[in-house]
């Protein structure tokens, strides 16, 4: 076996978000994303919560304007 170059978990799974993690957040909002639903909302609130969504997904125009649909 090799010598390890992390002697702290802690300072490992830091490296791993870091790496990661930004993929992880898209990877949140297109859920986001595919769930969303007007409900009771006001249209004006809705598309404000979407647009914030969407904004941090990876979507391009054409799949946000089908998701929106």
């Amino acid at each position: 076996m090799g010598n390890l170059e992390y002697k702290i978990v802690e300072n490992f799974l830091a490296d791993i978000k870091k790496e990661f993690g930004r993929e992880d957040d898209k990877t949140i909002k297109v859920a986001e994303l595919k769930k969303i639903e007007q409900e009771n909302k006001t249209i004006e609130k809705f598309v404000q919560e979407f647009r914030k969504i969407a904004r941090e997904s990876s979507y391009e125009r054409q799949l946000l304007i089908e998701k929106f649909k």
